[in-house]
C-alpha cells in the first residue's frame, strides 16, 4: 500500500514539473531543486523524488549532470501554440474511408421485453458449453514449445478437419491448402472484395440480398448490379458483364428460394464466359426442413467459385470463425491478404474447433440444434397461422432460420411505422425494405424478416401474439 502511495506522489511530482516547463516557469538550462529540497517541499522521501527525476530524464525533459543538479533539457518549446483541429469534414480521408462514410449507418440495438425476432441471433442455451469446453481444454493442453505467429491461412489441423467435414456434409472436394480460415463470413467477404474488385468494377448481387455483402463490395469501389430474385433464385437470363457475382444459392437471403438446377448451370456458364468469380455464401446450408441437401456450386465449378462458410449459425456468431475454399491459383493472394489484415485468426479457437470437428461433436451438435430449430419453426408457423390467419403470407420457410411474413394489402410505405409500433409493444421486428437495392424490384406490400432461433417456443408464441395486435392495427 505504501509503495502504491509513493508511486502516486511520484506521478504528481512529474506532472507538476512538466506543467512548470510548459508554462515557462522552468526554462531550458534551469537547475531544478535538489532531491532533498523537493522531498521536503512535497513531504515525501528522497527516493520518491529521485524516481520522479529519473522518469523525467528518461522522457527527455531533464538532463542529468554528474555531481550537479538536474537541469531542464535544451530545445523544449515555450508555451505550445494550440492549433485548432481541423473539422472532421476537412480531414484528408482516403477514398475507401469516404465510401465507408457514404454507406447507411447500422441499425441501433434495442432491448425488447417480450421477444427480439432478429435474424442471425441464436439461443445461448443451444451452445454446446460442455463439449466446447472439453475441446478448448484439449487444445490448451497441447502446449507448443514456443509461442509464435501461425499460418495466415489457418491451422493445418483445422483446415484438415474442415476438408473432411466439407466432403461429408456438402460434397466439396478440396485440399487443406485451398482453405483460408477467417474471422467470420464478413472478413471472408472483405477479402474477396479487396482481392477481386478494382474501383469501378461491377459486381452482380441478388436483390433483395445481404446488405453487409453489398457494403463490403461497394466499400472497395465496386459498382452493384442488383439482379431480381424469384422462386428459382437469382434470375440468370441476360446477366451483364461483371467481375464478380455474390449469391446464396442453397437458401437465398432473405426470400428463402433455392437456386434451380437450370439457373445454377446458367450462372456458372456466365462466370466462365465473363471471366468472373462467383462467391457462394452457404450461410444456412445446415438447416433444411424436409428438403434434400442442395449441392454447392463449388462442387460443379471449383475453379470459378469461392465457397464461404461459417459457424456463426451453428455454434455462435461471437466466435468469429469462418472459412473460404478458394481455387488453387488464388491461395497465395488470399493468404497474403489475411497476413496483412490480422496475421491469422486466434489459434486457440481454431484448434478447439478442429478438435470439435474431428471428435464428431460438431455434427452431433448440428443434429441436435437442427431438431430444436425445427420445433421452433413449427411453433412459429403455427402461431402465425393461428394469430394472424389470412392477414399474412409466409414465404421462405423450407430452409434456414427465418421466414418472411408479407402483410397482405398493407403498403410497403407502412413498414417503418409498423416496426415502431412493434417496438413499443416490446417486440423486435425487422423490415425487408432495406434489403432491396432497387426500388423497382421492391414489392408493393409490407414485409418482415422474422428470425426464430434465439427463443424457446413459449417466447415465440408470445411474440407472435403481440405481433398479431400490431398487424391488426396496421390494417
Amino acid at each position: 500500500m505504501v509503495q502504491l502511495e509513493e508511486q502516486g506522489v511520484a506521478r504528481r511530482i512529474i506532472a507538476a514539473i512538466k506543467q512548470r516547463i510548459h508554462d515557462w516557469e522552468y526554462r531550458p538550462g534551469d537547475r531544478l531543486p535538489s532531491s532533498r529540497a523537493l522531498a521536503a517541499e512535497w513531504g515525501v522521501s528522497r527516493t520518491t523524488v529521485t524516481a520522479a527525476y529519473g522518469q523525467l530524464i528518461a522522457e527527455g525533459y531533464l538532463l542529468n549532470r554528474p555531481g550537479a543538479r538536474v537541469v531542464v533539457a535544451r530545445g523544449l518549446a515555450a508555451v505550445p501554440v494550440l492549433k485548432v483541429a481541423a473539422p472532421a469534414s476537412a480531414r484528408a480521408l482516403s477514398d475507401f474511408a469516404e465510401r465507408l462514410l457514404s454507406l447507411p449507418a447500422p441499425a441501433r440495438f434495442y432491448t425488447y421485453r417480450i421477444a427480439d425476432l432478429r435474424y442471425g441471433d441464436l439461443s445461448g442455451a443451444d451452445f454446446p458449453m460442455l463439449a466446447w469446453r472439453r475441446a478448448l481444454n484439449r487444445a490448451s493442453l497441447r502446449r507448443a514449445e514456443r509461442l509464435r505467429y501461425s499460418d495466415p491461412q489457418g491451422s493445418l489441423s483445422l483446415r484438415t478437419a474442415l476438408q473432411s467435414y466439407l466432403w461429408r456434409a456438402r460434397g466439396i472436394s478440396c485440399a487443406p491448402e485451398q482453405i483460408v480460415v477467417v474471422n467470420g463470413s464478413q472478413q471472408g467477404l472483405d477479402l474477396c472484395a479487396r482481392l477481386l474488385l478494382n474501383p469501378g468494377d461491377r459486381f452482380v448481387m441478388e436483390d433483395p440480398g445481404y446488405v453487409l455483402a453489398r457494403h463490403a463490395f461497394a466499400a472497395s469501389g465496386g459498382v452493384a448490379v442488383p439482379i431480381a430474385v424469384d422462386r428459382e433464385g437469382i434470375r440468370t437470363e441476360g446477366l451483364p458483364a461483371a467481375r464478380l457475382a455474390y449469391v446464396t444459392p442453397s437458401h437465398q437471403y432473405p426470400l428463402g428460394s433455392v437456386l434451380s438446377a437450370a439457373r445454377r448451370r446458367a450462372l456458372l456458364d456466365w462466370a466462365a464466359e465473363a471471366g468472373a468469380m462467383v462467391v457462394e455464401d452457404d450461410y444456412d446450408g445446415e438447416y433444411r426442413h424436409g428438403v434434400a441437401p442442395i449441392p454447392p456450386l463449388q462442387a460443379s465449378a471449383p475453379d470459378r467459385v469461392i465457397y464461404l462458410g461459417t459457424v456463426s449459425k451453428t455454434l455462435s456468431p461471437t466466435l468469429r470463425l469462418g472459412y473460404l475454399v478458394v481455387p488453387p491459383d488464388l491461395c497465395r493472394a488470399f493468404a497474403e491478404a489475411k497476413r496483412l489484415t490480422d496475421r491469422h485468426t486466434p489459434l486457440l479457437e481454431q484448434e478447439a474447433l478442429a478438435e470439435f470437428l474431428s471428435s464428431g461433436g460438431y455434427e452431433r451438435h448440428i443434429r441436435s440444434i437442427r431438431r430444436r430449430n425445427a420445433e421452433r419453426r413449427t411453433a412459429l408457423l403455427q402461431a402465425l397461422a393461428d394469430e394472424c390467419g389470412a392477414r399474412l403470407t409466409v414465404t421462405g420457410a423450407d430452409t434456414g432460420l427465418h421466414v418472411v411474413a408479407w402483410l397482405d394489402g398493407v403498403p410497403a410505405e407502412r413498414e417503418v411505422a409498423i416496426v415502431e409500433a412493434a417496438r413499443e409493444a416490446g417486440i423486435g421486428l425487422y423490415p425487408i425494405g432495406p434489403l432491396y437495392a432497387s426500388a423497382e424490384e421492391r414489392p408493393a406490400e409490407a414485409g418482415f424478416v422474422i428470425g426464430y432461433a434465439a427463443h424457446d417456443v413459449d417466447v415465440i408464441r408470445r411474440g407472435v401474439a403481440g405481433l398479431a395486435k400490431v398487424f391488426a392495427a396496421a390494417g
